[in-house]
């Protein structure tokens, strides 16, 4: 194998292959990407965990074809180390030796025969705007567990039906729900799949952050449920997340006889600054009335803060408490000018929800319903 490719291309396809190979692998060849030179002039990168594959194809001017497998962490810090001048690869025997400019490096394969088989990319089922997917992601993965022993909440639940995405997550205190919209490869397509929070996060960020598009393909009841992602030349695809995903829709209230507008980014500052007297797992609380809002933490002996803001208030009085990380991240992900709280009782869920100005009417497109702490007092 004997091949020249441009070194940024190189560092970035190594970098993006090797971002989910484990850092304990089950088997040493787990640790390595798989380098295969086509006489057609492309070069594959792998890198596959049982769970987890990725693919890219770069352009390169191949001399001699060939596969091998080298450790992929140790190559993706080679290829971002280098000069910036065209990189030789060339398979030595059992050594692969990459040189660029006065820079020499001599890799040890690892027998790519004991690779295991990368599952294919699924059916095309449809396409979304990556920038669209990219943002739904990040508003929504927030509220996902981290808690390994709940696998089933480390997952996004996304549903899919005709023309519309919604993707739900919850870990137990909070929930996100956003709507987007795609285009679906067969009119009316219907589907549901449990995706890893973790997993989507890291596909939405490296495939759809530079605009776009990004091709989904979805298989499932075939044996091996997948889900599979296609931008600019790259491939991941992953396992579902068996289970059955708890019913969480119905916790949206109905309806909310109390709802408070407040300016989002000012909101964000107050707590923030508030939230610096609250110890740990203690609550920042927020009193509604008409026309203010005072944040405040901290009681008795221990560092107290309070700061009012001007905020407009439909209903009657209220007190509610949250955590405070909670709460920044929900108000962070949502993206809007302004805030509205709606309420059914101090100690049921809240619903966050955007809207553009002060007294105009909230998107449903995003949804985040937080679960107060109960406060003396």
């Amino acid at each position: 194998m004997k091949f020249r490719v441009d070194r940024d291309v190189l560092a970035d396809a190594v970098t993006w292959t090797a971002r989910t190979l484990p850092t304990r692998p089950p088997a040493p060849v787990l640790a390595g990407v798989r380098i295969e030179a086509d006489a057609t002039g492309v070069i594959s990168l792998s890198s596959f965990d049982y769970e987890v594959s990725a693919r890219s194809e770069i352009p390169a001017e191949v001399s001699e074809p060939g596969t091998v497998l080298v450790s992929g962490r140790l190559l993706a810090d080679i290829a971002r180390a280098l000069p910036h001048k065209p990189v030789d690869v060339v398979l030595d025997g059992t050594k692969v030796v990459v040189t660029c400019g006065a820079s020499r490096f001599t890799l040890l394969t690892m027998p790519v025969e004991d690779y295991p088989t990368l599952p294919q990319m699924p059916e095309l089922s449809g396409t979304v705007s990556g920038d669209a997917l990219t943002l739904a992601v990040a508003q929504v993965s927030v509220a996902a567990s981290r808690d390994e022993t709940l696998p089933l909440l480390t997952g996004v639940r996304m549903e899919i039906e005709g023309e519309r995405i919604t993707l739900l997550s919850t870990d137990r205190y909070r929930l996100a729900l956003r709507e987007l919209t795609w285009t679906p490869a067969t009119p009316g397509f219907s589907a549901v799949a449990l995706v890893k929070a973790k997993t989507l996060t890291d596909v939405a960020k490296s495939l759809g952050a530079g605009g776009g598009f990004v091709n989904i393909g979805l298989s499932t009841g075939a044996g091996l449920d997948l889900i599979g992602f296609e931008a600019g030349g790259r491939h991941t695809t992953s396992q579902l997340v068996d289970g059955d995903y708890p019913a969480v829709r119905r916790l949206f209230p109905d309806s909310t006889p109390i709802h408070a507008v407040v300016p989002t980014q000012a909101l964000i500052d107050a707590a923030k600054r508030v939230s610096l007297v609250a110890e740990r797992n203690t609550p920042i609380r927020l009193a509604f009335t008409e026309g203010q809002v005072v944040l405040d933490a901290g009681q008795g002996d221990d560092a107290q803060a309070s700061e009012a803001l001007e905020a407009v208030l439909v209903g009657e009085d209220i007190t509610v408490a949250f955590n405070p990380q909670f709460l920044l991240d929900g108000l962070s992900a949502l993206g809007t000018d302004f805030t509205r709280l709606s309420f059914t009782h101090p100690n049921k869920p809240v619903e966050f929800t955007g809207q553009e100005s002060l007294d105009g009417e909230d998107s449903s497109d995003y949804r985040y319903l937080l679960v107060p702490i109960r406060f003396a007092g």
